[in-house]
């Protein structure tokens, strides 16, 4: 076994508000905290928002659904409705996509851990095993469309 340090030298811990504004179109990320291996955002999406089949080959992920509904979906087009407070944990390579099914905008908490490395060795890719950027029209991305002075918190 490798030697252990004494407790409460590995860093500090990070203070965060659970604080989003609510959108009319496209989607958002609000980063609350990160760590090494470990990071939390709160993703927003206007309703019908989605994105496009992927998968994370270096990450675990969970969603928990904050406010609105989404129906996710696996690589057979299986599909799962999930509502405020429920959550689905996704291992490291799991196909999936997801849309905002509610009239209201989906608020979801996403908790991401990484299989080694650092964020430079974080990425998605589609379907067929090609890179898939976040950001990009083939990940169904649209620009945020903010709601003023409307909020999750």
């Amino acid at each position: 076994m490798g030697k252990k340090g004494p407790l409460g030298t590995a860093g500090q811990p990070i203070i965060f508000k659970m604080k989003a504004q609510l959108l009319d179109d496209g989607r958002s990320i609000v980063p609350l905290a990160e760590t090494k291996n470990m990071w939390s955002w709160i993703k927003v999406y206007a309703s019908g928002g989605e994105n496009t089949l992927h998968a994370h080959p270096n990450e675990d992920h969970m969603f928990v659904i904050l406010a609105g509904e989404a129906i996710f979906y696996g690589p057979n087009d299986e599909k799962t409705t999930l509502g405020r407070n429920d959550g689905i944990m996704l291992p490291a390579g799991t196909l999936y996509h997801f849309n905002a099914c509610s009239e209201e905008p989906l608020v979801l908490l996403r908790i991401g851990a990484r299989h080694g490395g650092g964020v430079e060795d974080m990425f998605r890719v589609g379907a067929d095993g090609e890179p898939l950027p976040g950001g990009s029209k083939k990940n169904k991305w649209k620009p945020p469309v903010y709601r003023e002075n409307e909020y999750y918190e």
